[in-house]
C-alpha cells in the first residue's frame, strides 16, 4: 500500500497541473483507512468486522462556487476531477475568497506511544469486550442487559493543492463504549461511559474499574430519589464543563454559523463579554496526545491553538479558509472531514475552558441548597439553548456534598450561563470519550477539557416540587 500511495503523490501533482488553469483553486484528497468494529450486546456478538478502504475526494472553487466528487478507484480520477470542476463552473457567480496559507510539503505521523492496535489480532479485541461484558454482569443479578462497543480506525490521507501544498499525514484513533441497564420490577435505569485513546491499545486494557462503576450505577440508581425541578446554584464536575464547552458554546464558534446566520453572527460579536474577567476558553489542534489534535487539517492549513473567550470576552473564532476569507479574518486550522466521502467544514478539535483559581473543595462553600452534578448521560443543544443530563448527582446542603439524587437534566441559555459562572476551579481534565457530529459527518474525534465550575440560576429539571 506504501508503494501505491508514494505513486499516488506524483499522480496528484501531474493531475494538478493539467487541470487548474480551468478553476481558482483545486485540491485533492487521497485517504487509505483499515479499522475494526466490535459490538457485543449481552452474548450476542451483533458485529465483528475489520475493514479496509482505500479512496478520495476532489474539490475545485470557481467564482466562489464548490463543485465536490469523490472516488473508490484511482482509474477514475480523471472523471472525478471534471465533475468536481463542471460543478464548480456551473454554481459560481462571485468571487473566490480564501484566507491565505503558506503551502508546504511535508510527511508527518502522529505518534503511538504504546501498542498499536493493528498489530493486535481480532480475537483478542473481542476477548476484551467480553471480559468487559463479564465484569458489568458480576456486580449484581439486577443487571438485565449490557453492551460493549469496540472501535479503532488508522487513517494515512494525502492532500495535494493547486497552491503547491503536498502533505502526507496519519494518525490511529481508538474508542470504546459501555452501557448497563439495571431492573427491578418496573424500575429501570441505564448508565453508560465512553472512552477513546490515540496513544495506544494499553488505554482500553486498564477500565477494569470503570466499567464495573458503570454497572453499579445503574444499580445504585435504581433507589436514588428524583432531583426536585427548582433553580439552584449548581457546581459541575470538568468532565460535564468538557461537555458544555463543547456543545453550548463551541458550535457557535464554528464561523460557518457565523456567516451563514446573520443572527448568529450579530450574537458572536468580537468584542462582546461573554463570562467573567476569570474565563478563559481555547480550541486547537496544536496541543499534543489528544483526540482532536493533528499537525495540519483537510485544507493543508497548519494546527493553531486560537483564543475563543478572554477574560470573559469574545476574542476569536474557528474558521476553515473560506469562512475566513469571507470575514476577513486568519484561518485557524478548523476545517475538517470525517473521511474522503465528504467536505472538509468548520469543526472543533480540542476545546477547553483554562483552569482558575478556585480551590476545587471551595466550590461548594456558602451554597444553603444546590445541586453537583457529575459527568454526563446525554444531551442537545439547539442554536443557544441547551439540555444536558447528568451520570451522576448530589445535592448539595450547607456547602456539603449531601444525598445521591437522579434525573438531573441542567437547562439555559449559554450566555445568560457563561455570565452566570461564579466561581473556575483550579482542577482540569481533560476528556477523550467525545465523538461530535455535525453535517452528517458524526463520530469526529475531539477534545473537551476544563475545571469544575460553580454557576448560579441553572434550571435543574426533575420531580416538580
Amino acid at each position: 500500500m506504501q508503494s501505491l500511495l508514494a505513486d499516488a503523490k506524483n499522480l496528484l501533482l501531474d493531475l494538478i497541473a493539467r487541470y487548474y488553469s480551468r478553476v481558482d483553486y483545486l485540491i485533492i484528497r487521497l485517504e487509505e483507512s483499515e479499522g475494526t468494529n466490535i459490538v457485543l450486546r449481552g452474548d450476542r456478538v451483533e458485529t465483528l468486522s475489520e475493514d479496509i478502504s482505500i479512496g478520495g475526494h476532489i474539490r475545485a472553487c470557481y467564482k466562489g462556487g464548490w463543485g465536490l466528487s469523490s472516488f473508490n478507484r484511482l482509474t477514475s480520477i480523471n472523471e472525478r476531477i471534471e465533475e468536481a470542476i463542471a460543478a464548480a463552473r456551473m454554481v459560481g457567480s462571485e468571487v473566490t475568497i480564501l484566507a491565505p496559507i503558506e503551502p508546504v510539503q511535508v510527511v508527518c505521523q502522529l505518534p503511538i506511544i504504546a501498542t498499536d492496535p493493528r498489530k493486535i489480532s481480532i480475537n483478542r479485541k473481542k476477548e476484551l469486550c467480553e471480559r468487559y461484558v463479564d465484569l458489568m454482569r458480576s456486580v449484581g443479578s439486577c443487571i438485565a442487559t449490557t453492551s460493549v462497543r469496540y472501535s479503532d480506525n488508522s487513517q494515512k490521507v494525502i492532500i495535494a493543492s493547486s497552491e503547491g501544498t503536498l502533505i502526507e499525514q496519519s494518525w490511529v484513533d481508538m474508542e470504546m463504549r459501555f452501557a448497563a441497564t439495571a431492573r427491578k420490577g418496573d424500575k429501570v435505569e441505564t448508565c453508560r461511559e465512553t472512552t477513546g485513546s490515540r496513544r495506544g491499545f494499553e488505554d482500553l486494557t486498564g477500565l477494569d474499574n470503570k466499567v464495573k462503576n458503570t454497572a453499579q450505577r445503574s444499580i445504585i440508581a435504581l433507589s436514588l430519589p428524583p432531583v426536585k425541578g427548582n433553580t439552584y446554584t449548581v457546581v459541575i464536575d470538568p468532565i460535564l464543563t468538557g461537555l458544555f464547552v463543547h456543545e453550548a458554546f463551541g458550535h457557535l464558534s464554528e464561523a460557518d454559523m457565523a456567516y451563514e446566520n446573520p443572527e448568529i453572527l450579530e450574537v458572536m460579536t468580537i468584542g462582546r463579554r461573554f463570562g467573567p474577567p476569570e474565563l478563559q476558553i481555547f480550541d486547537g489542534a496544536a496541543p499534543k496526545g489528544h483526540r482532536g489534535s493533528y499537525f495540519y487539517d483537510d485544507e493543508g492549513t497548519p494546527a493553531s491553538t486560537t483564543q475563543l473567550i478572554k477574560n470573559g470576552i469574545l476574542v476569536g473564532r474557528l474558521h476553515s479558509r473560506e469562512t475566513a476569507g469571507k470575514l476577513c479574518e486568519a484561518a485557524t486550522g478548523n476545517a475538517r472531514c470525517l473521511n474522503y466521502h465528504y467536505t472538509p467544514i468548520v469543526r472543533m478539535t480540542n476545546t477547553w475552558i483554562a483552569r482558575g483559581k478556585t480551590p476545587a473543595t471551595d466550590l461548594l462553600t456558602d451554597i444553603k441548597q444546590g445541586v453537583y452534578a457529575s459527568s454526563w448521560l446525554g444531551g442537545m443543544t439547539n442554536g443557544e439553548m441547551f439540555t444536558f443530563s447528568a451520570g451522576e448527582a448530589w445535592m448539595i446542603r450547607n456547602g456539603k456534598i449531601a444525598e445521591p439524587i437522579k434525573g438531573v437534566t441542567l437547562s439555559g441559555n449559554v450566555f445568560q450561563t457563561l455570565l452566570d459562572i461564579e466561581a473556575i476551579g483550579n482542577d482540569f481534565y481533560w476528556d477523550e470519550s467525545g465523538g461530535c457530529g455535525k453535517g452528517g459527518q458524526n463520530g469526529l474525534p475531539v477534545g473537551c477539557g476544563g475545571p469544575s465550575l460553580r454557576i448560579k440560576n441553572v434550571v435543574v429539571g426533575g420531580k416538580a416540587a
